[in-house]
């Protein structure tokens, strides 16, 4: 729970009876490797926090390939925000990558703490400009940059997932075919 307060505490204040709130309305999850947090075609109804593991959002194109669109790791919010807020089936998948363990809100206790806690909306609103800042800033490369580069500036943004997750994930988030990316590595070495 410390980890979750000290996070928190970056967006906004919070007294001890607030935080004891908080830390009342949230439940550990453990998922195993490969399972799902949430799934396409249902609406997602939890807001996870990750206390250890990685979890990856992925989806299939038109091709029904699968394509690895952003990681969490420690000490991240994970949800499918648009579609949670929404009310709506989601069109993406969060999967675990490794085993993790979470503290999980439920829809109902999440708006719980929106209703009685004055400023979560702000810590919430600001927690997802964050979110949105840093998703713009690993995704904006990968549309400029060449392979290599894009695979040395994921090294550089993420040396605590590089080394824990499958090439093929890497692969996928990069856009280039995991044998691209093996020549990739073996050049740089």
């Amino acid at each position: 729970m410390k980890e979750l307060t000290d996070f928190l505490l970056q967006f906004g204040n919070l007294n001890t009876q607030q935080i004891d709130l908080i830390g009342s309305k949230t439940e550990e999850l453990l998922l195993k490797k490969e399972a799902y947090f949430s799934e396409a075609g249902k609406i997602p109804n939890q807001v996870g926090f990750v206390l250890e593991g990685i979890l990856r959002v992925c989806y299939y194109d038109n091709k029904g390939e699968e394509v690895t669109k952003y990681f969490g790791d420690e000490n991240h919010l994970i949800v499918d925000w648009h579609h949670f807020e929404a009310k709506i089936p989601a069109s993406e998948y969060v999967q675990a990558v490794t085993e993790c363990k979470l503290l999980v809100f439920s829809r109902k206790d999440w708006e719980e703490l929106s209703n009685t806690i004055i400023g979560w909306d702000a810590i919430v609103n600001k927690i997802i400009q964050k979110a949105l800042i840093e998703k713009l800033d690993r995704r904006s490369p990968l549309v400029s940059e060449d392979a290599t580069t894009r695979y040395l500036t994921f090294l550089e943004k993420f040396p605590s997932i590089a080394n824990r997750v499958p090439l093929s994930y890497i692969a996928s988030y990069l856009g280039v075919t995991q044998q691209s990316l093996s020549r990739i590595r073996k050049n740089i070495r």
